[in-house]
């Protein structure tokens, strides 16, 4: 099964495939699907949801989750 994998905002503009998959086997948490989609190393502020909740990068995945990654956000 796979992972689908999202990054929003600049992160879409920074990574190459913006809407990807990787394979479930091989990721255990939310840092490992970061490293799976991508060759760069996931920013120390970035917001992690799953399935559609907030979670944190340590947090656990699934096969069929959908992983979204977000940069901080910022307003006033």
């Amino acid at each position: 099964m796979t992972i689908r994998v999202k990054f929003f905002a600049s992160l879409r503009e920074q990574i190459i495939n913006p809407s990807t998959e990787v394979d479930g086997s091989q990721a255990k948490t939310i840092s490992d699907v970061w490293a799976l989609a991508t060759d760069e190393p996931m920013p120390a502020h970035v917001l992690c949801s799953v399935n559609l909740d907030h979670k944190d990068p340590g947090d656990p995945v699934a096969d069929g989750d959908e992983v979204a990654f977000f940069p901080p956000i910022t307003g006033g």
